[in-house]
């Protein structure tokens, strides 16, 4: 016959050691430094976001795609909607494409620039947005070296992340994965969430 002594301590020992397995756990999981995506290692939420200069192409006066060079310091003082994407023309990059120039003139009440990156060069960037009349900066990042920045990189492609950045240039909210129909509604919203907040 088993000594029940014995069987109480084995038990307390094992709920103890499973107490402090799961309070290690916690532990581990509330102090981790960084998030992972498929892209690969994602920015620390609340912290500067990764700077940044790309050329590609924004609207001039007349609304037309002309050459630029655009970088974080640009956005300084303002929200920044920060959105990578595979390739232009693409059925998913354009309708995420429509769906935040659809809502631009929101964003832009709201105090926020929209930019997009992908690995296309310029000119592929402004047929892009004279094909869909997009209103907002098209980026180019062909070695992938921002995209990298901010985890969103397999090569040869940018992977479909967003990122909220704060008019002080720090990273707010972030999106992996993301569904292209109906997200820029989702990050507007998120937007108008950290205003209330700040």
């Amino acid at each position: 016959m088993p000594d029940c002594a014995q069987n109480g301590a084995t038990l307390m020992n094992r709920r103890q050691l499973l107490r402090g397995l799961g309070i290690s756990t916690l532990g581990l999981l509330a102090f981790a430094p960084q998030a992972f995506a498929i892209g690969g290692t994602l920015p620390t939420l609340d912290q500067p976001a990764p700077d940044f200069q790309l050329g590609g192409v924004a609207p001039d006066a007349a609304g037309e795609a002309t050459d630029a060079s655009l970088g974080l310091a640009d956005f300084a003082g303002r929200w920044l909607v920060l959105y990578f994407y595979p390739r232009d023309f693409t059925p998913g990059c354009t309708l995420e494409a429509r769906g935040f120039q659809q809502d631009l003139a929101a964003f832009q009440k709201a105090g926020a620039a929209v930019v997009g990156i992908s690995a296309d060069d310029a000119d592929s960037h402004s047929r892009f947005c004279g094909s869909e009349s997009l209103a907002f900066p098209l980026l180019s990042d062909p070695g992938g070296q921002v995209s990298q920045a901010y985890g969103s990189w397999i090569a040869p492609f940018s992977q479909r992340h967003t990122f909220l950045i704060d008019p002080n240039g720090i990273l707010r909210a972030r999106w992996t994965a993301v569904r292209p129909s109906g997200h820029s509604q989702e990050v507007l919203a998120e937007l108008r969430h950290q205003q209330i907040q700040a």
